[in-house]
């Protein structure tokens, strides 16, 4: 028996999947989003990165303020000598360099020494460095700690009793104390050029 097959109707053929075109602009719009999805995370990356340098930068800064902030806030007016016994004014001051005594050095060890300390903030090799003395008069000093990294320049000034302000402390007495302290730090990278005001013990 016979059997009749309908012949396909021109215009009206089922097509299945995709066509070569088709495939190639779905390939451009998958390509588009892939590298844009990658420029996104590659920035994210890098913002990140620059984020963390800051903020490392920052905390750096803040350490060495608080530190120097305690250490001149505690100034006292005490004459000292150097490791060779040469006398020296209660505050040495000049160009990137101070030094002082300072009050309230605490002594957890239980040695027997006294709560005064001798110490000294310098630029050096790029770096805020603090160094310290075993002892205030007649003593060589510890290993300098860095502070503070980076530094292409620093600079102090220091408030006179009479409120001007003066490059290099020169007191009247040897025993006088500024009344506050402004250090100016231009450090690479982030925290550029910084200004900062410490008072002394003599303000309190």
């Amino acid at each position: 028996m016979l059997r009749m097959v309908p012949l396909p109707v021109p215009g009206r053929i089922k097509e299945n999947g995709f066509t070569l075109v088709e495939l190639m602009v779905s390939l451009m719009i998958f390509g588009m989003l892939a590298a844009a999805g990658v420029g996104l995370l590659s920035f994210s990356v890098r913002a990140q990165e620059a984020a963390e340098r800051r903020l490392g930068d920052l905390a750096q800064l803040r350490r060495a303020s608080t530190l120097m902030a305690a250490d001149l806030g505690q100034a006292a007016p005490r004459l000292h000598r150097d490791d060779n016994g040469a006398p020296l004014p209660a505050v040495t001051g000049g160009g990137a360099s101070i030094g002082f005594v300072r009050r309230g050095w605490e002594n957890v060890d239980g040695v027997p020494r006294s709560s005064l300390q001798r110490v000294e903030y310098r630029l050096a090799g790029g770096k805020l460095e603090r160094l310290s003395w075993p002892m205030v008069d007649g003593a060589a000093p510890r290993a300098a700690v860095a502070m503070l990294d980076g530094v292409r320049g620093l600079s102090f000034r220091y408030r006179m009793p009479a409120g001007d302000w003066r490059d290099r402390w020169e007191p009247v007495e040897p025993d006088d104390l500024p009344l506050a302290v402004e250090m100016v730090a231009d450090v690479a990278g982030s925290s550029g050029v910084t200004r900062q005001l410490f008072l002394t013990g003599r303000a309190w």
